[in-house]
């Protein structure tokens, strides 16, 4: 799954906000979300993450910025686990671009590396 430039969904803080100020004809304007470029966006956006998944990290999730895998010992369980993700999802009203989403799939690419569960 990926996460809808993930690091778009986190709102500054009000007192930052001017800090991203900008200034164009029309007047002066500031980000109210984190915008692309700034020197921690990346870091952020991954404490994010790992604040958000850290009761499945390593036992049903793995992610990585605005990537994750949602894994399941047995397929049965499968179902269950994608309902923890969702919900987590949900609750962080953090949303997916459904373009780069697989599911129930056995095998992917993932972070550039080809991951295959058959084996």
């Amino acid at each position: 799954m990926d996460a809808f430039s993930s690091y778009r969904q986190i709102p500054l803080a009000k007192e930052d906000q001017e800090k991203t100020s900008f200034v164009m004809d029309t007047g002066l304007y500031c980000y109210n979300i984190m915008p692309f470029g700034l020197k921690n966006a990346g870091a952020t956006d991954q404490h994010l993450v790992n604040k958000v998944f850290e009761t499945l990290i390593g036992k049903t999730i793995e992610v990585y910025m605005d990537h994750m895998i949602t894994k399941s010992v047995k397929e049965a369980d499968h179902v269950r686990d994608l309902e923890e993700t969702f919900k987590l999802l949900w609750s962080y009203a953090m949303k997916l671009n459904p373009k780069e989403c697989a599911f129930g799939v056995q095998s992917g690419k993932f972070l550039g590396y080809w991951i295959d569960l058959e084996e």
